[in-house]
């Protein structure tokens, strides 16, 4: 999760919310992308109005900010605990993006705060750089048993590899892409990771990523790891058992020196802290996203 830990919202414990299809948009190009935007802004309009109607005030009203003229969708789909890929900057003329991808507990609901991270980041970085907030997941409750494995990671990676080929049709191949992983995610983006097209590989507070080295997530982007002082996911056990056909865990902490990634200062922040403003690891997700990575502080 990025941005916050929050109270589970589980889409099993609430009734079935109606939502439309996603919309049917033309591939995402340059010259498409305002249309797919304005697409996507109709269809969080429309899941608006059928929340609404079916009574669900909270939904309604994420959906209704989804839909307000500022916002740059990539993508929006309102069933379920809902999904969405939002833009911060200009995407067409970027030569450097960053793609934040959350942990559990991540809803349209509780969108907002994974939504300050990535602003926060990109008002960082500054204009020539674009922030993407890819929420292309159902993530899993933090109470929960699927929380504890991969399942639902090995569901979102291919989501993701097809996500970051559609964005190198948008930016080319000589844009610098950086995948920033937080909690959960990290999971979901070791499971992408073998071949995926990104320069930089960011685990932020990671639980672990399904595999016990770098090099065994077989990317060619450079790996980073980083975790705060304070944040509870130190305390959580890195080993991988099997029950019943199932693992549970994750492997080898990506801090751990045997990992083998660029392990980078946090500063003393917690779980939630990775994206808040003015924050040691805030400075230095920048800079890794920037190419400034010698200014980066070690931790």
């Amino acid at each position: 999760m990025t941005g916050a830990v929050v109270v589970p919202v589980s889409a099993a414990s609430r009734p079935q919310i109606p939502s439309p299809e996603p919309a049917e948009v033309a591939p995402l190009t340059p010259a498409t992308l305002d249309r797919a935007y304005e697409a996507n802004r109709a269809n969080a309009a429309e899941a608006a109005r059928m929340a609404a109607g079916h009574g669900d005030r909270s939904r309604a009203a994420a959906d209704r900010a989804m839909a307000a003229p500022s916002r740059h969708l990539l993508s929006f789909d309102g069933r379920r605990s809902g999904q969405a890929v939002e833009v911060f900057g200009d995407l067409a003329r970027a030569d450097r993006v960053a793609v934040l991808v959350p942990g559990s507990d991540t809803t349209l609901e509780t969108y907002d705060r994974f939504r300050a991270g990535a602003r926060a980041l990109h008002r960082d970085v500054g204009p020539r750089t674009a922030v993407v907030a890819w929420l292309g997941y159902e993530t899993p409750g933090t109470v929960s048993t699927t929380v504890l494995t991969t399942a639902r990671a090995g569901e979102a990676a291919p989501r993701l590899r097809d996500f970051v080929r559609e964005l190198r049709g948008i930016v080319g191949e000589s844009a610098h892409v950086s995948l920033l992983c937080h909690s959960y995610g990290t999971v979901v983006c070791g499971s992408a990771a073998r071949g995926l097209d990104v320069d930089e590989l960011v685990l932020l507070g990671s639980p672990g990523t399904g595999v016990d080295s770098a090099d065994r997530l077989r990317t060619s982007a450079r790996v980073w790891a980083a975790r705060g002082a304070d944040d509870w996911v130190a305390h959580v056990p890195h080993a991988r058992a099997h029950f019943f056909g199932t693992t549970v865990g994750f492997g080898r902490d990506p801090m751990s020196p045997a990992f083998g990634a660029h392990v980078f200062a946090a500063g003393r922040g917690g779980h939630s802290d990775y994206f808040k403003p003015g924050s040691v690891s805030l400075d230095n997700v920048a800079r890794i996203v920037l190419g400034d990575t010698s200014e980066v502080t070690r931790a």
